[in-house]
């Protein structure tokens, strides 16, 4: 093997069975680009299929390409493609919905039954040399962006949903759960709306650190022992006795969502990102006697050009989120740095 016409892809075959493998380079379909894919980034639920075999209902039953955070260069265009040409350098929205069902109809293609979705089971990734995409998905990218900022354009879109969900505005307070690549971006777009005060609370020293460098106002760090109603008092202490009218949870993890719920303040907003147990146990009448409006985000909808439009004009900065690289060929070596978060990961970009 070797040259550029080998396709290596990483292919996840059941729980804990990652290979490398050279696949037929595809061709496109009419309304698709063949990619020449150059960064893919590592999230958080490539490693979840790949640890448990599974998130909630979906399932690896069959070998799957994995990854979906990624950016390529046009090789090739489908006979229908008009808005891309070869040697374009591309952003690729990973999930292509049906475009027909009332949820699509209404914008809210986030949430079409149907949508084809990068390595969420049974629909491949792109993890590969190459890679064939729906041209419309596909986001062209201004000389100066770079392809792994092309890539981060993925879990940077998750942060405007979430953002836009929550109803950031010019002075908004925000307390962010979780400080991990999500609660990151979502700390970047969140400055970028124009949130007045920004605390953000994590296990992980090293990650608060990094959040601090990217703007937070206020750390708060949390214990596995800590209590959700102490842990809301301090939040309100950082904030000057006041507290915050909209908290962003991104850990998924049920003492963290009690705490998003004590310490948003009445008629405020919580919006839940990160996904944990299927179940959990909150303080349901403390939020509804309080107004406080409880909403799901689920990845994303019409939010791209926004994520480009942020990163290309300089208001955001993603590259520091980027810790480690690694080849193509050293993916099992970079699954398992963005498994054990060795050497402070945070995003793992594999360069193919």
């Amino acid at each position: 093997m070797g040259g550029t016409d080998d396709n290596l892809t990483a292919i996840l075959y059941k729980q804990g069975d990652l290979r490398l493998e050279n696949r037929p380079i595809p061709e496109p379909k009419d309304d698709e680009v063949l990619l020449r894919m150059s960064a893919v980034g590592i999230c958080g639920s490539d490693v979840h299929y790949l640890t448990k075999g599974r998130i909630g209902d979906f399932i690896v039953t069959s070998p799957m390409i994995i990854g979906h955070e990624a950016a390529g260069i046009v090789a090739k265009c489908g006979k229908n493609v008009k808005n891309l040409k070869i040697g374009d350098r591309v952003a690729v929205e990973p999930g292509v919905p049906c475009r027909r069902c009332d949820h699509c109809k209404t914008g809210q293609y986030n949430l079409c039954p149907d949508v084809v979705f990068c390595a969420t089971p049974p629909v491949h990734g792109n993890l590969s040399r190459y890679y064939t995409h729906d041209a419309d998905y596909c986001f062209k990218l201004p000389d100066h962006v770079s392809l792994e900022e092309g890539a981060l354009l993925e879990p940077l879109s998750v942060g405007v949903q979430a953002c836009r969900r929550a109803g950031v505005t010019l002075g908004s307070t925000v307390l962010i759960c979780g400080a991990g690549p999500i609660g990151l971006v979502s700390l970047l777009v969140a400055k970028s709306m124009g949130a007045g005060k920004i605390v953000i609370a994590d296990l992980a020293a090293n990650r608060l650190a990094v959040a601090k460098e990217l703007g937070a106002d206020e750390v708060l760090t949390v214990e596995m022992s800590s209590d959700a109603a102490e842990l809301a008092k301090q939040v309100k202490a950082k904030l000057g006795g006041e507290m915050p009218n909209v908290t962003i949870e991104c850990s998924g993890a049920e003492s963290m969502i009690k705490l998003a719920i004590l310490a948003t303040r009445s008629g405020g907003c919580v919006v839940l990102v990160g996904l944990g147990p299927a179940e959990v146990t909150i303080p349901v009448v403390n939020a509804a006697v309080r107004e406080v409006d409880i909403r799901g985000v689920f990845r994303y909808a019409n939010c791209y050009p926004a994520a480009l439009a942020l990163v290309a004009s300089g208001k955001v900065n993603v590259k520091r989120l980027i810790t480690h690289n690694f080849k193509l060929e050293e993916t099992l070596e970079a699954f398992e740095t963005a498994r054990t978060g060795k050497g402070g990961a945070i995003k793992v970009m594999i360069h193919c």
